[in-house]
């Protein structure tokens, strides 16, 4: 078949790729002039498994209410005229039982887990570099109750597989003696040893490179104005090209990656997504202290930040900002961000030559992705991963070729366009889908 991709981040070239492995021709369509231009551009760098407690849980509801109105708050509803937010906000709250988070985390954790598990045999088969570490995540905490509050999680993630173990502050130190003169802060962490980071915007831009050498077409600098439907089918994507000029596209499915701007594009098919743009900051700089820098992964859960050491570069992101599709970066933010590097790694990077990015991430309110069918028999998802977009890439990717090719996926996971069914069965192109999402 002839399979569109729209979108070239991400969720969108490692669907492109996995298309391809199967024997389809594959056109990769993105308004950006590179691959991985926006979202994917200066993430976290994290592909972190243990990573899989949803900001919807039992606790985030008293935060919120603590949060609000301040402008440094980790995450931050900035509440606006806007009745998708308000529609969004209440499905977060809905997801906020215990028994919904523990389902949201079962389903994070297990396509994780996959997504990590072909992350690694790809990178062996193309010999991928992309500034990876493999040394495991390690998650502190400096707040007692916070600490206290992640146990839970953790054990349930070790009963699905996940090798999250807790650990006293010492224990931390050991294994990133950066942390010792942040030591007398720290309450105690979690440690995951299978935990990986990696620059995401170099891996995209590696992917894109094999994919193109394998018969992937880009069409780059082109801009996706409207999908169009007839006869109970996606019958072509209207685009724009780089000279304004507009472009019917035909092809025998499509798949929708493009993140935050999904919803937007699918509302006139009569296809609602509960996805919102939760715009995230990060923050990359020289190292300068090599001594003072850390080497593994680490996770801020009480201020949502991560940190990544990518090469001779530190990437530092997080905190979500709801606040539509507004992208200009707000100082305040940024500077909460510096302080609480400089807090913990004093000296550590060159302040002086930090660069500054915000990114929306397709956040649903479960922080589970959309990955499957729609009404549409030949139009398929492949969004909404929020924060997790690196982590559950490779495995979101494989995933969604083998549904389009009529195949089940290879992991247990709770994918769109197959109510009713077992766990993984989908409808082939041409037959009708259930769909889990809202219709006109």
């Amino acid at each position: 078949m002839k399979v569109i991709v729209l979108g070239a981040g991400l969720l969108g070239v490692t669907s492109a790729w996995f298309l391809r492995e199967l024997g389809h021709e594959v056109e990769v369509i993105d308004r950006q002039a590179a691959c991985a231009a926006e979202t994917s551009f200066a993430n976290g760098g994290q592909v972190s498994v243990s990573h899989a407690e949803p900001w919807a849980n039992p606790g985030a509801p008293l935060k919120l209410l603590k949060w609000l109105g301040r402008e440094d708050a980790p995450l931050l509803f900035r509440l606006r005229a806007d009745a998708r937010q308000w529609a969004w906000g209440l499905q977060f709250l809905r997801e906020c039982t215990p028994a919904r988070t523990r389902h949201n985390i079962r389903q994070i954790v297990q396509l994780g887990t996959y997504s990590r598990h072909v992350l690694r045999a790809l990178r062996q088969e193309l010999s991928l570099h992309y500034d990876q570490r493999t040394q495991g995540i390690l998650h502190f905490y400096t707040s007692g109750r916070e600490f206290e509050a992640a146990h839970a999680p953790a054990a349930q993630m070790r009963e699905l597989g996940c090798d999250r173990r807790v650990l006293s502050a010492a224990e931390a130190v050991a294994i990133e003696p950066a942390l010792r003169g942040a030591q007398h802060l720290l309450a105690g962490a979690t440690y995951t040893p299978e935990d990986e980071s990696g620059d995401a915007q170099r891996f995209v831009s590696e992917l894109a490179r094999h994919g193109a050498a394998r018969g992937v077409a880009f069409r780059l600098s082109h801009q996706v104005t409207a999908l169009h439907a007839a006869g109970g089918r996606l019958d072509h994507v209207e685009v724009i090209d780089p000279q304004g000029r507009y472009q019917r596209l035909h092809a025998d499915a499509v798949v929708v990656a493009m993140g935050a701007f999904s919803p937007a594009l699918l509302q006139p098919l009569g296809i609602r997504l509960p996805i919102y743009p939760a715009k995230g900051y990060s923050v990359t700089m020289p190292v300068r202290d090599p001594a003072r820098a850390h080497q593994v992964s680490l996770t801020d859960d009480e201020y949502k930040l991560v940190f990544s050491r990518l090469g001779d570069r530190l990437r530092i992101a997080g905190t979500a900002e709801l606040n539509g599709f507004e992208r200009q970066l707000n100082r305040v933010r940024c500077e909460a961000i510096v302080r609480r590097v400089e807090e913990l790694f004093p000296g550590a990077g060159d302040l002086d030559r930090a660069q500054f990015w915000s990114g929306l991430r397709p956040a649903t309110p479960s922080n589970v992705p959309l990955i499957g069918g729609t009404p549409l028999p030949n139009l398929f998802l492949n969004t909404g991963h929020g924060t997790l977009g690196w982590t559950h890439a490779c495995g979101s990717g494989r995933s969604i070729a083998r549904i389009v090719s009529g195949l089940a996926p290879e992991v247990d996971f709770a994918f769109t366009g197959g109510a009713g069914r077992r766990p993984g069965h989908v409808a082939r192109p041409g037959q009708p889908a259930a769909a889990p999402i809202s219709g006109a």
